[in-house]
């Protein structure tokens, strides 16, 4: 199951050359870039780990690549993402993400039904990844 979150999600991967493309046109909107990652994709989980700090004021999409390069030699099993933040009055929040790595083997999400009260259904879903502890979900 590919997991689709973001802008692009439901295109192929992004090479580093598109990935720098986007990144450059968020920059020349003068949005602030920065990475974060995560082994657990769940649509709620809004909440990912930064790598490094918000690139404020950056006139190149290098210094992010150098930073992506540098983030996926560390976390490369799990899924990263480039999150643009629009900082301007009356805006501030996030204007773009887009995920730019994913693991080799993506496992996906359960539908679990629950019976209520009455004939009322409700469902979850859990990812398959969080049967394992963090940190070692993918591998």
């Amino acid at each position: 199951m590919r997991i689709t979150q973001g802008a692009f999600s439901f295109l192929p991967d992004l090479t580093d050359d598109q990935i720098r493309a986007q990144v450059q046109y968020c920059i020349d909107n003068g949005w602030a870039v920065s990475l974060e990652f995560t082994d657990d994709p769940h649509p709620r989980n809004t909440y990912w780990d930064m790598w490094g700090h918000p690139m404020f004021d950056n006139p190149d999409a290098a210094a992010l690549m150098l930073e992506l390069q540098d983030c996926r030699k560390v976390y490369g099993d799990r899924y990263i993402r480039v999150v643009a933040f629009d900082s301007s009055h009356g805006w501030e929040s996030v204007k773009l993400s887009f995920i730019v790595n994913r693991p080799a083997e993506e496992p996906g999400f359960r539908l679990e039904r629950q019976e209520a009260v009455g004939r009322m259904v409700r469902y979850t879903t859990k990812p398959y990844a969080a049967d394992r502890p963090a940190g070692s979900r993918y591998g």
